[in-house]
């Protein structure tokens, strides 16, 4: 009993300082990508020993950023996921989710890429990234998505795009909160009209503490029609 509770504060201690790693190399990389691990450790109030002691190098650390990531998106989509959605709702929910979890999602890419491979980012992203051929595939059978590339070549593209997006986003020069005009954007890309991708996207939108207009009951009713 005595040895019980004597080592459950330093397990407890143990993951508290692992988080707090974690949540401070995200921002100290993603500010400056080469900042060293020394630099974490004193800016997340740890030995240099104690950071070491949880990640034994700077791979190893991007390695569980990049894990870290992968959950989040795979979590983002999972929860914007809708049964029986077409795949325009689907896709517009899937880039509305990937907006969510923009910071991490952009840090996947280019720290995983620079410092794990690209073998490393291929299996991270592998299931959000099968999802969303998926969903392409399934928008260009039915006549939603434009079919002028196959799917996994789509798909990659559209994925390019919102990364470039959200690193503007990230650099203050233009600025979209709640990714409404990046999902209507990718929509576009893959080949819906401007109005119906707007449309949508402003359907599926989640509430962000402001009052949401809703389209109009002709403009919705077209929708149908268009999609």
């Amino acid at each position: 009993m005595t040895d019980v509770l004597g080592r459950t504060p330093r397990r407890s201690n143990a993951r508290s300082n692992r988080t707090r790693i974690l949540a401070t190399a995200r921002q100290k990389l993603r500010d400056n990508p080469d900042a060293s691990l020394e630099t974490v450790a004193q800016a997340a109030g740890v030995a240099r020993r104690t950071l070491y002691g949880h990640f034994s190098s700077r791979p190893a650390l991007i390695a569980a950023l990049t894990q870290e990531a992968g959950r989040a998106l795979q979590q983002a989509f999972a929860a914007a996921r809708v049964p029986d959605a077409g795949p325009l709702e689907a896709m517009a929910r899937m880039a509305l989710a990937a907006w969510s979890v923009g910071d991490r999602y952009r840090m996947l890419i280019s720290l995983g890429r620079r410092d794990l491979g690209e073998a490393e980012i291929r299996a991270t992203l592998a299931p959000v990234r099968e999802e969303a051929i998926a969903t392409v595939r399934r928008g260009q059978e039915e006549g939603v998505f434009a079919d002028h590339v196959p799917a996994p070549v789509l798909a990659r593209a559209l994925e390019a795009l919102m990364l470039a997006l959200a690193d503007e986003n990230a650099e203050s020069t233009w600025a979209d909160p709640t990714g409404e005009a990046a999902a209507t954007a990718l929509l576009v890309a893959a080949g819906v009209t401007p109005r119906v991708a707007a449309l949508r996207v402003r359907d599926v939108l989640p509430s962000t503490g402001r009052a949401m207009a809703c389209p109009p009951a002709e403009a919705r009713s077209r929708l149908g029609a268009d999609d």
